[in-house]
Parts: C-alpha cells; structure tokens; sequence
C-alpha cells in the first residue's frame, strides 16, 4: 500500500526560535501541547531536548489503546523536527518557520506512514483520515493558547 500523509499548519502569536523551543522540550513544553483526550502521556526514556530524545507516547483514538516508541531528530535545527517510531514507518515533522518579521510563527505538522494491507489497512486510512486532522488542528490550538499574553506567554520566560 501507498503511504499516507497528513498535515495540518496555523499562525501562532510568538516568534520561531520561541515556539521551536516549546516543541523541542519534551520534558516540560512538548507535553502541554498534547490534546489529552487523545494523547495520554509522554514518559522520556533518554534526553528530553531536542535531537536524541527517546519517549513512549501513548494515544487513544476511538477507544483503541496505542504505544508508540518515538526518536527525536533535528533535521534542521531551530526549524525542523522529527519523531520517528521505532517500529514502523511513522515519522512526523514539526516545522517552524517565521512570520511578520520574525515576531510570529507558521507551525506546520506533517505525518506519514504506510498503513496495514488489507481490511485492516482500509480501517486505519478511513479512520486516520477523519481524526488525524482534528486532533492536529486542536494540537495547534494548544500551542497557540501557549502563547496568548492571557495565559501568561512563555515568551517572557527565559
């Protein structure tokens, strides 16, 4: 079967070197973006900061239960980083770039795999089609909220 993408991207009221330190913490900054209905918790199994991080993720989507082996790359650092699984074929990319002379952001997230073949494999693209999406879009959210001045911006935290 042919893999499949999905992506999602938004503004977010910060500048890039700030929002690509939150996602690249994965001990504190990552974890606050994860939609909790969705992901269930990150437990670090080696660093916590950028490129060499090891974590499990586990995730719940429509009721099924999943744990996922994830490494942390940094392709291009302070712009691009990834997460691959260690027992697929599943890699996401979180890509920063600047906006509005460097005092916003575009995040985008993109993920890709091959899926199952066969029935199962026809489950998972249907079902990753209609809830991948979302969960990015709400993830997005999360991570905009990071930033709004009411909620106490990181940005003015060193």
């Amino acid at each position: 079967m042919s893999q499949l993408q999905i992506s999602e991207s938004a503004e977010v009221n910060a500048p890039a070197h700030r929002v690509y330190a939150l996602l690249a913490d994965y001990r504190h900054g990552h974890p606050q973006i994860l939609p909790p209905e969705t992901f269930l918790g990150i437990e670090l199994e080696a660093g916590g900061t950028g490129a060499g991080t090891r974590f499990r993720l586990r995730s719940r989507v429509l009721g099924v239960e999943r744990t996922l082996r994830m490494t942390v790359a940094e392709p291009e650092p302070g712009r691009v980083l990834s997460e691959a699984d260690v027992a697929s074929d599943l890699f996401t990319t979180f890509t920063v770039d600047p906006l509005s002379g460097g005092e916003r952001s575009r995040v985008s997230l993109n993920t890709r795999w091959t899926p199952q073949r066969g029935l199962p494999g026809l489950i998972e693209r249907f079902v990753v089609r209609g809830v991948l999406p979302k969960v990015y879009v709400r993830e997005l959210a999360l991570l905009a909220d990071v930033f709004n001045p009411e909620h106490g911006s990181p940005a003015s935290h060193h």
